[in-house]
């Protein structure tokens, strides 16, 4: 078999997995410790990639979390983990997948151990933040960007 014959095999690797900016606010404490603690918490989470050039792309997940007792903020935690990839002989469609859902899912579990060191660092008990399937994340953000772009196609009636 020639070498122009020969299937070209995708490669991934993981370059650096990295803290690229972190914060934690907790507006009122002490007051907030001497309150019955009945947290109540919302996560706004984003994920985006970039291309470095020469086969690695920056992939970053931002996670900010707000938690709230008795309708106060008691602290608000943001983490923006990010990791060099090196992905290269990818197809378009593998490549978006790989960023978009594979990537995050790396970066994850160094994401949710950052927030539950700063949240016990400032007092509270840790989040145990639940897995999340970014796969399916990356599908239905698919799904919404295939049926916008349909919509956006059909022509209108006057």
């Amino acid at each position: 078999m020639s070498e122009n014959q020969q299937q070209i095999a995708p490669q991934f690797a993981v370059q650096r997995v990295y803290m690229k900016d972190m914060s934690f606010e907790s507006p009122r404490t002490p007051e907030m410790f001497q309150k019955q603690w009945q947290p109540e918490s919302q996560m706004e989470l984003s994920t985006r990639n970039r291309n470095l050039g020469e086969d690695h792309f920056e992939v970053e997940l931002a996670l900010t979390i707000t938690v709230k007792n008795t309708e106060e903020t008691a602290f608000v935690v943001e983490v923006h983990q990010a990791g060099i990839f090196f992905i290269k002989d990818f197809s378009e469609n593998d490549l978006s997948a790989t960023l978009g859902a594979f990537c995050p899912n790396i970066l994850f579990p160094y994401a949710r151990e950052a927030i539950d060191s700063l949240v016990t660092r400032g007092g509270f008990p840790p989040l145990m933040l639940s897995p999340i399937n970014f796969d399916a994340m990356y599908q239905q953000a698919r799904q919404q960007q295939t049926q916008q772009q349909a919509a956006k196609a059909e022509p209108t009636l006057n």
